[in-house]
């Protein structure tokens, strides 16, 4: 029976015109409830307010005399019309504050709740506490009446003006709304039965032909198209199935279309993916896989000869998805983080196994654990030295001559220095890696800066008896960049090279331009960079030869830093290639920057 259209189509109506009419009626009723009591406590606020404090004190001097019942009630009386009293379904009462008991009011006692209400509790309460201000006020919107409780104090008399509303005219109102509601229901009932007949009718016929050609579809039958009777929804149904047998081509060539997408992806994504069938078998290897495990994998090979010591098949298999297990594998000198998961929870499902090679994350890993170990070691050195020596100045207690003691204030002074050197590298490190240190972009001439550093560190050269030897092109052009960071750079490959070259060395500049881009050589024939080292030199803390770095001063982190503000204008610094003793590192910038630095 319920399996007919035409009774599910009446069922859902009725059902669908009751459901509406009770959340109709629910709501309006509850929002009549609401109103009400809102409008008879914003009336009383209205009244008893913090606006009204004239009318407040004059209850409050009423109370106070011999006869304040009846003052108060006289108040009460005059302000009636303010407080709504109708004396039917409103009235105002005058009890005592301490015992609640009926005093007066605009009805007698029996028109009090038979109990002593929440509110007229709050009131009497504040009598007790001699509080003034507490007030009850609490709306309840299931309660059968509205109250109010005002507790007036005045010399030794306490009186509670009680303002009750038994929501008479709220219940009548309801009962209105529910009897209309009522026969609006029954309207809508016999409506929704008649419109069932129609919907029914108009519905049913195209649908069963609609049923007849489907099946016709589904035994095969694509070339035979379904009659299209109408332009409604059954219509456009109906020419659907006319269509279905081209779509179903198009989606089985899109099926096609997307298997060979994903074969592309496997073939020539960085990631190995491996996957193996429900028994272990191999079914997919692509080339990426092949090269991280370093071998050739043939159709025939199966998981427990790649991945047996990572974890068992049956354990990978058993896993729920999107749980997976985790491993790794060494190959070689290369190291893979592998992700085993089965890409199906049925029988017919498998393994897929995703190989990531990390080789450079434990390598950045490893140089971030010397990094600190570095750092400790720079801080640690200078700091023993400084506690040693000021240590010997304290036991000394005067005997050291004045030059050895100004000799050890001077070596403090040095490993203070050279302390604040780090610190302050560490920080323009920390500012970079950061993205805070904002560039300040002019254009200015690239010749002109460099031979500014040249004159600023030939006076080191001279006392080292250096050649400092600047040769540039004719005409350099202008950059956009900042010229104090830049200059920077240029002082710490400059100083390098002289620092790091014996007395009496020779140190060449050269500079020059092309069309997009300028250049700038520094070439010494110093004590040069041995070939293990040339990959490392730019690493923080990192120095080829350590003794004579502290010897000198030096931290460690200024071609670092050279590094990161070159890298900051999108230019480079390397070392160039170099024939003989020494060292050349070349600087390259951009003449326009692409993008704002900052």
């Amino acid at each position: 029976m319920f399996r007919s259209l035409h009774m599910k189509l009446t069922l859902i109506l009725l059902l669908l015109i009751t459901s509406l009419m009770a959340v109709v009626g629910a709501f309006l009723t509850t929002s009549v409830s609401s109103f009400y009591i809102n409008s008879f406590y914003q009336q009383m606020d209205d009244v008893f307010g913090a606006d009204r404090r004239e009318f407040i004190l004059s209850l409050r001097q009423a109370a106070a005399q011999d006869n304040g019942a009846e003052a108060v009630e006289e108040i009460l009386k005059a302000n009636a019309g303010s407080l709504g009293v109708d004396y039917r379904t409103r009235n105002y009462f005058v009890l005592d504050g301490t015992t609640g008991s009926y005093l007066g009011g605009s009805a007698d006692a029996s028109a009090l709740p038979r109990e002593q209400s929440a509110n007229l509790l709050t009131a009497r309460n504040a009598v007790v506490q001699k509080d003034e201000t507490t007030v009850g006020d609490d709306s309840d919107i299931t309660a059968a009446y509205m109250d109010l409780a005002v507790p007036i104090l005045g010399g030794d008399n306490a009186f509670i003006i009680y303002i009750l509303d038994n929501k008479e005219t709220v219940s009548d109102l309801n009962s209105q709304l529910f009897f209309i509601i009522m026969q609006a229901l029954i309207i809508g009932l016999l409506i929704s039965v008649l419109l069932s007949f129609l919907l029914s009718k108009t519905m049913v016929g195209p649908i069963e032909k609609l049923t007849a050609g489907a099946e016709r579809v589904a035994a095969g039958d694509f070339g035979s198209e379904l009659p299209v009777e109408s332009t409604d929804e059954i219509g456009i149904l109906t020419g659907t199935f006319n269509e279905m047998a081209g779509v179903l081509q198009s989606t089985l060539a899109a099926m096609e279309n997307e298997r060979n997408k994903l074969d592309t992806l496997f073939l020539h994504m960085t990631d190995g993916v491996v996957a193996f069938d429900h028994a272990g078998h191999l079914i997919h290897c692509n080339p990426a896989a092949k090269t991280m495990l370093q071998r050739d994998i043939p159709n025939t090979c199966t998981y427990e000869e790649l991945f047996a010591d990572i974890c068992s098949f049956q354990d990978v298999l058993s896993l729920q998805r999107p749980n997976h297990a985790e491993g790794e594998k060494w190959v070689g000198d290369r190291i893979l983080e592998l992700y085993l998961a089965p890409f199906s929870d049925q029988e017919q499902g498998g393994v897929l196994i995703l190989l990531h090679d990390v080789t450079e994350q434990h390598r950045n890993e490893e140089r971030r654990k010397e990094f600190v170990a570095n750092v400790s070691h720079e801080l640690r050195t200078p700091l023993t030295n400084v506690r040693s020596y000021a240590e010997t100045l304290r036991d000394a207690e005067g005997d050291i001559p004045q030059d050895m003691a100004n000799n050890f204030l001077d070596i403090i002074i040095t490993e203070t220095d050279r302390m604040t050197h780090i610190v302050q590298d560490l920080l323009t490190l920390s500012r970079l890696d950061a993205g805070n240190a904002e560039l300040v972009l002019s254009r200015f001439p690239f010749g002109e800066a460099i031979e500014s550093v040249v004159r600023a560190n030939a006076l080191n050269a001279q006392q080292r008896g250096h050649q400092l030897i600047y040769t540039p092109q004719e005409s350099l052009p202008l950059i956009v960049g900042d010229r104090s960071r830049l200059e920077q750079v240029m002082m710490n490959v400059i100083g390098n090279a002289i620092k790091y070259t014996p007395d009496g060395g020779h140190i060449r500049i050269t500079a020059g331009s092309t069309e997009d881009s300028v250049w700038m050589d520094v070439c010494d024939d110093g004590i040069g960079i041995p070939e293990k080292d040339r990959e490392r030199i730019f690493d923080r803390f990192y120095r080829v030869d350590k003794a004579r770095s502290r010897e000198s001063g030096g931290t460690g982190l200024g071609l670092s830093i050279a590094r990161e503000i070159v890298q900051r204008h999108h230019g480079t610094i390397a070392l160039a290639p170099h024939e003989g003793p020494g060292t050349t590192i070349r600087l390259t910038l951009p003449i326009a920057q692409e993008r704002t630095a900052s």
